[in-house]
C-alpha cells in the first residue's frame, strides 16, 4: 500500500517559505519593460513633472506638508533613479546611459521651475518645511535605501508593481522638496541652502540607485544583459563603493553634529528640571544656544542670592554643561528692563504667525514700553474690582525684579509689569483665563505677566 501522506516540513523550510519571493517574480522581460518605460521623459511625462514642482513649490512656500505630499505622489522623478541603478545592475549600460540623461533632464526642469516659481512668488520666509530639506543625516541615507530596495521589490512582484509601494517609496525618500529647495535657495542667492538641499537629493539618488543595483544583482539575481570579466566587474563595484562612500560622510558629520546638539539640549532641560527646585521662586521660562552655549533663564519669587548662582553654575559639570554661559533673570525689588522685554517679546513671538512677525514685534513692544508709566497704586484699585469677581483672591501684588549675570556685572535700574494674584484655593483652568484676560483689559496691558499662586505654595501660572 503506498503512503500518499507528505513529509511535515522542518523550520527551517517554513522560514524559507515565509521570506522567499521568488513564487511572485515577474519575468525578467516584463521587468525591464516596466522600468525602461518609467525612464523616459517627454511630452506629458515631463508636462506632470513641471506642474508637480509648482505643487511641491506651492506647499513649501505655505508650509502645508498635504500639498508636498500630494506632489511627491505626482513627481514621476524616480523612474530615472530606478533605471540607473538596474541599468548597472543587470550590465545594461545603454539602459544605465537612458537613465542618466533622463535624469540630468529632469533635475534641470525641476530646478528651474522651482527657481522660476520662487521669483515671482511674493513670500520669499524660510518655513520649517523647506528649513527641514537643507540638513541632510545618515537617516536620510538609511531611508534611500530601504525604499530604493522596496521599489525594485515591488517593481519585479505581479502582485505588487501595481500597488502602493512606488508611491509610498517617493513619499518617504522625498525627491521632490529638496529639488524645489535648490530652486528657493538660486532664486534668493542664498547658495549654503540651495547646496544642503542638493545634497540631500543626491544622497536619495545615489542610495536609491544603489539598493535597486544591489536588489537586481543579489536579492533578485537578475540575469545580466552583458557579461562581463571577473577584473571588470570588481571594478564596477569599486567605482560603485567610492560614490556612495563620498556621498555619506558627510550626512555622518552632520548626523553627529545632530546628535551632540540634541544630547546637549536634554542635559540642560535636565539641570533646569533638577536643580531649579525651590520653594519660594519657580522657573518661568528658559531659552538655550547650541551655538552660543549660552543658557538664559528667567524666574520669578524670591531672588536666589550670589551663594546660590555660584552653587548652580558649579553644579553645571554635573551635566555636561559647564562650559555653558548662565544668565538668571530674577524678579526682585528692581528689574532690568531690556530683560524684561525680551522675556515677553520672546513669549510672545512663539504665539505669532511667522507671516509679519516684525511689524507685530514692534507693536507689542510698543505696547509694553507705552505700560511703564503706570502707578503701583494701581493694585489698590483693582483689588475690589477683582475680589467681586472672584472672592477665592486673597491679595494682589506688583512685581518688579532685578537681573543677575553669572559674572556679577552691573545691572541698570527699570521697570516692567507683572501681577500676582493670591488665593485661598486653587482654581479651575476656566476662571484663572477669565481673571487673565480681565487684567488684561482692565489695564490696558494686552501682553501682561500674570501669576496665580495659591497661599500653600501650590503655584499656577496663568495661560498669556
Amino acid at each position: 500500500m503506498i503512503n500518499n501522506k507528505k513529509k511535515p516540513l522542518t523550520w527551517e523550510q517554513r522560514f524559507r517559505r515565509l521570506v522567499h519571493f521568488g513564487h511572485d517574480k515577474a519575468p525578467e522581460t516584463e521587468i525591464l519593460q516596466s522600468i525602461s518605460e518609467g525612464v523616459e521623459f517627454h511630452g506629458a511625462r515631463l508636462w506632470i513633472l513641471v506642474l508637480a514642482v509648482f505643487v511641491a513649490s506651492l506647499g513649501l512656500n505655505t508650509n502645508s506638508a498635504a500639498v508636498i505630499i500630494g506632489a511627491m505622489l505626482i513627481s514621476p522623478l524616480m523612474g530615472p533613479i530606478i533605471g540607473m541603478g538596474f541599468g548597472v545592475g543587470i550590465y545594461d549600460f545603454e539602459l544605465f546611459k537612458r537613465s542618466a540623461r533622463n535624469y540630468i533632464i529632469t533635475t534641470t526642469f525641476s530646478v528651474a521651475t522651482a527657481c522660476l516659481y520662487f521669483l515671482i512668488s511674493p513670500l520669499d520666509e524660510a518655513q520649517s518645511e523647506l528649513l527641514a530639506r537643507t540638513s541632510p543625516t545618515i537617516y536620510d541615507v538609511c531611508i534611500a535605501l530601504c525604499g530604493g530596495l522596496a521599489g525594485i521589490i515591488a517593481l519585479s512582484s505581479r502582485s505588487q508593481r501595481a500597488g502602493n509601494v512606488i508611491p509610498g517609496v517617493a513619499i518617504a525618500t522625498a525627491l521632490m522638496p529638496p529639488l524645489c529647495t535648490v530652486g528657493y535657495g538660486i532664486a534668493l542667492g542664498n547658495w549654503v541652502f540651495a547646496a544642503g538641499a542638493f545634497y540631500l537629493y543626491l544622497i536619495n539618488t545615489v542610495f536609491i540607485a544603489l539598493s535597486t543595483f544591489l536588489g537586481a544583482a543579489f536579492i533578485l539575481k537578475l540575469n545580466k544583459k552583458k557579461q562581463v570579466d571577473k577584473s571588470k566587474e570588481k571594478q564596477v563595484r569599486r567605482i560603485i563603493s567610492a560614490i556612495a562612500l563620498l556621498t555619506i560622510i558627510p550626512s555622518i558629520y552632520l548626523t553627529f553634529d545632530i546628535i551632540k546638539k540634541t544630547v546637549y539640549e536634554q542635559n540642560i532641560r535636565e539641570f533646569v528640571q533638577t536643580e531649579f527646585t525651590f520653594k519660594h521662586s519657580q522657573v518661568l521660562n528658559y531659552t538655550s544656544d547650541y551655538q552660543s552655549k549660552s543658557l538664559r533663564i528667567m524666574m520669578v519669587g524670591e531672588p536666589i542670592d550670589t551663594t546660590g548662582i555660584n552653587f548652580l553654575t558649579d553644579r553645571m559639570h554635573n551635566y555636561h554643561i559647564q562650559d555653558t554661559k548662565l544668565e538668571i533673570v530674577q524678579s526682585g525689588s528692581r528689574i532690568n528692563e531690556k530683560e524684561i522685554l525680551s522675556l515677553v517679546n520672546n513669549m510672545y513671538d512663539k504665539k505669532i504667525s511667522n507671516q509679519n512677525q516684525s511689524e507685530k514685534r514692534i507693536h507689542e513692544l510698543e505696547m509694553i514700553l507705552s505700560s511703564y508709566k503706570m502707578e503701583d497704586g494701581k493694585a489698590l484699585s483693582l483689588y475690589p474690582e477683582l475680589n467681586a469677581l472672584c472672592p477665592e483672591v486673597n491679595t494682589i501684588t506688583w512685581l518688579r525684579g532685578k537681573t543677575a549675570f553669572k559674572n556679577e556685572g552691573e545691572v541698570a535700574d527699570s521697570t516692567s509689569h507683572m501681577i500676582l494674584v493670591t488665593t485661598e484655593s486653587a482654581l479651575p483652568s476656566e476662571t484663572i483665563t477669565t481673571l487673565t484676560n480681565w487684567l488684561k483689559q482692565r489695564t490696558g496691558i494686552p501682553y501682561l505677566g500674570v501669576l496665580f499662586q495659591q497661599i500653600k505654595q501650590e503655584e499656577t501660572i496663568s495661560p498669556n
